[in-house]
C-alpha cells in the first residue's frame, strides 16, 4: 500500500485577542505562505492571498478548532496536512 502524501504545515500566532474574539498568525507550507484571520466565536477562517487558499484552509481550520485552547501569541506550532503542495 503506497503512504498518503503528507506535507507539514508551519504556523506562528501573531495576535490573539479575547475582546475581538479572533486569532491572527501567519502559515507557510510547501512553499506557500499564508496571512489568516479566525474569528472564533463564529468559526469563521478568512487566508490571503488566494493562491493555494484551498490547499490550506481546511486543514488549517481544523487544527485551530482541535488546539483552540493551547495556541497562544508568539507561538509557533507545526500540524500535517494529507496532501503534497
Amino acid at each position: 500500500m503506497t503512504p498518503l502524501p503528507v506535507t507539514t504545515a508551519h504556523l506562528r500566532v501573531l495576535r490573539q485577542s479575547f475582546q475581538d474574539k479572533c486569532l491572527e498568525g501567519e502559515v507557510s507550507a510547501g512553499g506557500f505562505n499564508w496571512q489568516f484571520c479566525w474569528t472564533f466565536e463564529g468559526g469563521e477562517l478568512t487566508v490571503e492571498p488566494s493562491l493555494g487558499r484551498a490547499l490550506i484552509q481546511d486543514a488549517l481550520l481544523r487544527f485551530l478548532v482541535k488546539a483552540d485552547y493551547h495556541l497562544e501569541a508568539g507561538g509557533d506550532y507545526t500540524f500535517t496536512v494529507r496532501a503534497r503542495f
